[in-house]
């Protein structure tokens, strides 16, 4: 389906993301001939993909990291969206991997420019550097394309999937990569006691025939256009948002007020009282991720709690 030679079944996506650091250090030394214990993994400005010790190594948002140092060497951070700074970083023979999200989702659901993806894509290529995709959030038709790199026909090196992948009901993550990348890592080097137990597998491969069933990837990118026109039509009339961003079925509004306010969070009580629910993050921004095979009459039953919530906050 995504077209890779193996696939390693974890649990959670922050395990997969943890097998994916592992597998580019190991291929590193063994491909690329980095020195031992001097491989770099470069990551983005506002990522987030867990909160092990090795996830929050990467992160720049203090309530991630604060007060659980030391943390792990070998991580670096560049500006998300910037093909000049990842340039400058890949030059460096002691890079092994760039690790990115392709939407990032709890910095807000940004979405990086038109060709971004293609030319980490590139510059990956021309340096010898892997180019892992964090889809934990984004993959399996959440933005209106079976994986969010599939719009540009950015195919990562390493892919990493979660959450929806088991339809969101079971623990279940992978990590896929071809042969030359995986086999690096040899049996006994890593593995999880329930990773890739027989049920995982079992509710992993349902979800996935049924979002290819009933074509869900058109659905969320159909109805995310949707969403986004009716918001924005909102918008032009609110003092109170002043942004909808996203695709698919992954979108953000922007609150007006300050990072460090609770407004997201005042506003999110509002719409879970009204019959909503959302995820407010960084104090001013509200994600909204419906489930996938949501019709039009529900999202228009959303979008009318959430205009009424904020008329309500208002």
């Amino acid at each position: 389906m995504f077209g890779y030679d193996k696939v390693l079944p974890m649990n959670t996506g922050v395990e997969g993301g943890e097998t994916a650091n592992k597998l580019a250090r190991k291929w590193g030394y063994m491909k690329k001939g980095i020195e031992e214990n001097k491989a770099r993994i470069i990551f983005a400005n506002g990522n987030f993909w867990g909160r092990t010790l090795a996830a929050i190594s990467s992160s720049d948002d203090p309530v991630s990291y604060k007060g659980f140092g030391p943390y792990m060497p070998g991580y670096d951070l560049i500006p998300y969206n910037d093909l000049n700074a990842l340039e400058n970083e890949l030059k460096d023979p002691n890079v092994a991997a760039f690790m990115v999200e392709p939407i990032q989702g709890e910095a807000g659901v940004v979405v990086p420019d038109d060709g971004y993806l293609e030319g980490v894509r590139k510059l990956c290529d021309e340096y010898n550097v892997l180019f892992i995709a964090d889809e934990v959030q984004t993959g399996i038709a959440r933005t209106g394309r079976m994986l969010a790199t599939d719009y540009e026909d950015a195919k990562p090196d390493i892919l990493i999937l979660g959450k929806a992948l088991s339809g969101g009901v079971f623990p279940v993550s992978a990590v896929f990569a071809n042969d030359e990348v995986m086999l690096c890592i040899k049996p006994g080097e890593h593995g999880s006691t329930f990773g890739g137990n027989p049920l995982a597998c079992a509710v992993a491969k349902a979800a996935l025939e049924v979002v290819i069933e009933e074509n869900l990837a058109s659905n969320a990118e159909k109805l995310g256009a949707y969403f986004r026109n009716k918001m924005n039509e909102y918008i032009s009339k609110s003092d109170l948002v002043t942004l909808v961003r996203g695709k698919g079925l992954l979108n953000a509004i922007v609150i007006n007020d300050d990072e460090k306010s609770s407004t997201a969070w005042d506003l999110c009580v509002k719409m879970k009282m009204n019959g909503l629910l959302a995820k407010p993050t960084h104090g001013n921004i509200i994600r909204f991720a419906p489930p996938l095979v949501i019709n039009k009459e529900q999202l228009d039953t959303c979008i009318d709690i959430i205009i009424s919530s904020i008329e309500e906050y208002s």
